[in-house]
């Protein structure tokens, strides 16, 4: 990203950024897209205050300068559920000197140790709000690291493959069926699928006992909890891809009976995801 400093020189300035995601029912319902917001606003907040400096200001006073980014970025995105905790600024190189005739190189210095990154929030249920309204003081929160480099992007890790299809999620699910799942869950799921053809099938997960079941059809007993959904959407939980509360608060999925219950399909689903 090209910047202006106020000596009229112009820098080529990136920042690498690491914040962690304090309220998952916030930045879902707040934002339609978290990263790209958070790209956006630090991007903003990163022209604003280094057309305010000098090249040499930003040579000399960098950390100071990363830790006002910092507590500005925070302002804004603390309300999306989202905290800043590290701002790292990355120089390109000097692009204009200075008005003045300052030619002294930009000099780099060396970078700030990261910090170790959590493991993103996964599964898909997990993020409901009922789910951590009641539990907010047990979860740990989301940890992530947003790159503005000198061309504005963001850094995405490669999708995993994962099954295209209810029939190839079925199967993945069976593989993994063990005792120690069924002891972690220890709950029914019958599912509700609608297809694209207007035709509707059901499926089971039964994780109540033994080594726990699942296939076509329905329970012979009554399920803990009933997901209604399309097969599309289905999929897409289990990758990642779709984000459960915005489902369910537009009726895209439903779910009858036990919410909660609900929840503890984030083990089955951390184990598809290894």
């Amino acid at each position: 990203m090209k910047v202006i400093t106020r000596d009229g020189g112009m820098l080529l300035v990136g920042a690498d950024i690491q914040f962690r995601i304090w309220n998952p029912v916030m930045s879902v319902v707040s934002v339609q897209d978290l990263n790209a917001s958070t790209r956006m606003t630090a991007q903003n907040a990163l022209t604003h205050s280094l057309s305010k400096k000098t090249v040499r200001e930003i040579q000399t006073e960098r950390v100071k300068l990363e830790e006002y980014l910092g507590i500005d970025i925070n302002e804004m995105t603390h309300p999306w559920g989202l905290e800043i905790d590290r701002v790292e600024l990355t120089f390109g190189g000097l692009l204009k000197a200075p008005n003045e005739g300052q030619t002294a190189p930009l000099t780099t210095p060396p970078p700030v140790p990261s910090a170790p990154t959590l493991e993103g929030l996964t599964g898909s249920l997990q993020q409901l709000a009922m789910h951590f309204l009641s539990h907010s003081g047990n979860s740990q929160p989301q940890q992530n690291c947003l790159t503005l480099p000198n061309e504005v992007s963001i850094e995405v890790d490669a999708a995993v493959a994962a099954p295209g299809s209810v029939e190839e999620l079925l199967s993945g699910v069976q593989m993994i069926l063990s005792e120690t799942l069924v002891q972690q869950v220890g709950a029914c799921f019958q599912f509700e699928i609608s297809t694209a053809d207007g035709q509707q099938r059901q499926y089971y997960l039964d994780l109540s006992q033994g080594s726990g079941a699942a296939g076509s059809g329905s329970l012979c007993r009554e399920a803990d909890v009933t997901l209604s959904m399309s097969d599309c959407d289905l999929v897409d939980m289990f990758q990642g891809r779709l984000r459960p509360l915005a489902a369910y608060t537009s009726g895209s999925l439903k779910v009858q009976g036990d919410v909660k219950m609900a929840m503890k399909l984030e083990e089955l689903i951390k184990q598809l995801k290894k």
